[in-house]
């Protein structure tokens, strides 16, 4: 006796005997249909097709035997070659399920496998007799593998490939509640499912949770990308396995990743006995729920629950000590009153991050007629000149016109005469020539004396991407577009190491802000809960900030829920969280 976990093809199955506790993969028994003989798979690596009627075959034995009791009959053992390397001793018998006999005649009777012939001397099945009148029976009933008919392979979408995936998301998502069937279990939460209703095989991730990194395969050993396991890893794949492995079940498909990854949930059984998968996984200790859904006040109360219960009992992950990461510093905002301020962008480095200049700044028009009187005396010849870091110089720099001399801040030096300097009254950056782009900057004009014009800022609670993808270029040139030549309001909350935290807006204070705007967009998101009242916490007024907040995450929820920019797919990459 025992119960079938996985069906491996049309005449094979494992099986875990009764009273034995599924703690490691040895605990399982390969087992074939003794007498029989179902259509080979092929190989895709070396190009060998399928036998007809192979899918056919190893589908109804699941649908037969998986996740059932089965009585198992061992007539004889084989040794059974296992590639240039050596054999495998495989048990072959009869096996019953139910009121079902021998589940090896059914398959013949349904003519989608053969009786296999065997030599007077060789071991058989108990009921080779029955086999044979079994197949009879087939043979003139015109069935399956038996009939006159050229078979035809149904073809299938598989959407593991990440374009593909990304097409049919939102057919997937729009389906709502959709039946399913495990194919592969990867990890606890991570499987390969067919979709019957759509016809294809889909990647399939649980949404809210992990699930530790279970031991690696061979194949990813001799790949050398085998990722070290995770304590309960192995134990979250066996339970997955057990439960859902074959099985038919729901999924609600609420997004997909960049790697095209479909993300939901997932139920199985039926009627009373159906169930919440990830709750399940998460209440027995094998997964965790994404603390980042619980900073964003995303994660389901159900499996908050399920965790806090799972903590207290100790189970499975939570009867170790964890050990607890080291969490980057949340940024550090110093206490200052709100100002608001008439400023003009002076340079954009990406979606949140530029530099701007105070319209009416006395230092601004001082330093600009110093610069052009210094450029007039000097010249445009550069001048022996020390370099150290931090330092402050006259950079040449032309600005559509001219040549002219401005102050720049040494930031490193690099080869080939090469120095690399920021401008400090205009904020861009660029790499310059030692011996003909440089040269000393009188005392008088030093940033002690007149203080740099441009100032280094960010826009409060607002994320963007890199300027590396797209979505962190679309953003840049939003905000450049929007903001970029025009007198702007800016609403200054405080500094963040050394960058000043603002709220722009393109109008007047009352309308959206430009990082609303970029929120709304999809081409930026809102920080975590954690990092949102830490910026509270640190503002001597908050109510304005406050208030940042909450339209920002009306914005991102408009942008989530239509799809926009970031939001394409439904879901976040991991990568992309900090």
């Amino acid at each position: 006796m025992g119960t079938v976990v996985e069906v491996l093809s049309g005449d094979t199955l494992m099986i875990l005997p009764s009273g034995e506790t599924y703690d490691d993969e040895s605990k399982l028994k390969k087992v074939s249909l003794a007498s029989i003989r179902a259509p080979r798979a092929g190989n895709e690596r070396t190009g060998k097709p399928d036998e007809p009627y192979a899918a056919e075959c190893k589908d109804r034995l699941r649908v037969l035997t998986v996740g059932k009791v089965a009585r198992v009959n061992i007539h004889y053992e084989k040794d059974i070659p296992m590639g240039p390397n050596g054999t495998e001793k495989r048990q072959f018998g009869t096996i019953s399920v139910g009121k079902r006999s021998d589940v090896g005649e059914t398959l013949i009777t349904e003519g989608l496998a053969n009786t296999q012939r065997h030599r007077d001397d060789d071991e058989k099945s108990i009921r080779y007799d029955e086999l044979v009148v079994a197949e009879s029976v087939a043979k003139a009933a015109n069935k399956g593998i038996n009939s006159d008919k050229e078979y035809k392979k149904k073809t299938t979408n598989d959407l593991s490939d990440p374009k593909k995936a990304k097409t049919y998301a939102g057919s997937l998502q729009r389906a709502g509640q959709t039946k399913a069937i495990v194919d592969y279990v990867f990890n606890g939460s991570r499987v390969k499912l067919f979709v019957p209703s759509e016809n294809c095989f889909v990647m399939f991730a649980l949404g809210n949770i992990r699930c530790p990194q279970p031991s690696p395969n061979q194949a990813a050993i001799n790949r050398g990308q085998a990722r070290p396991a995770e304590p309960f890893g192995d134990a979250s794949k066996r339970h997955s396995r057990m439960t859902v492995q074959q099985r038919q079940v729901e999924i609600v498909c609420t997004g997909v990743t960049q790697g095209g990854v479909m993300t939901g949930d997932l139920f199985v059984g039926q009627g009373a006995q159906r169930r919440n998968y990830c709750a399940e996984l998460v209440a027995s200790g094998l997964a965790t729920v994404d603390q980042r859904k619980i900073d964003y006040g995303e994660a389901p109360q159900v499996l908050i629950a399920a965790q806090t219960a799972a903590q207290g009992n100790k189970l499975g992950i939570w009867s170790i000590k964890q050990v607890v990461k080291e969490q980057p510093k949340t940024k550090s905002y110093s206490k200052a009153e709100e100002q608001l301020l008439d400023i003009q962008i002076s340079e954009i480095r990406s979606g949140n991050h530029f530099f701007y200049r105070t319209v009416g700044n006395e230092s601004a028009s001082v330093i600009d007629d110093g610069m052009k009187i210094f450029t007039e005396q000097n010249g445009t010849k550069g001048a022996p000149c020390e370099i150290k870091v931090g330092k402050l110089v006259a950079a040449l720099f032309n600005d559509g016109s001219s040549n002219s001399w401005y102050r720049a801040k040494v930031l490193e030096k690099g080869e080939n005469g090469k120095v690399k300097v920021l401008f400090v009254d205009h904020g861009n950056a660029a790499t310059v020539a030692l011996a003909t782009h440089l040269r000393p900057l009188d005392v008088t004009l030093g940033t002690d004396q007149i203080p740099a014009v441009a100032k280094e800022a960010v826009l409060a609670l607002t994320k963007v991407r890199p300027l590396e993808e797209d979505d962190g270029i679309d953003a840049a040139r939003m905000f450049q577009g929007t903001a970029w030549g025009k007198d702007l309001k800016a609403r200054v909350h405080g500094e963040s190491e050394g960058q000043v935290v603002v709220t722009v807006y393109d109008g007047d204070v009352d309308s959206p802000s430009i990082n609303e705007k970029l929120t709304k967009a999809g081409l930026a998101r809102v920080p975590n809960r954690s990092e949102m009242y830490a910026a509270l916490d640190r503002m001597a007024n908050s109510d304005s900030i406050a208030k940042l907040m909450k339209d920002l995450k009306k914005a991102q929820e408009k942008a989530r829920s239509t799809r926009q920019g970031m939001w394409i797919y439904g879901e976040i990459p991991e990568e992309d969280e900090d």
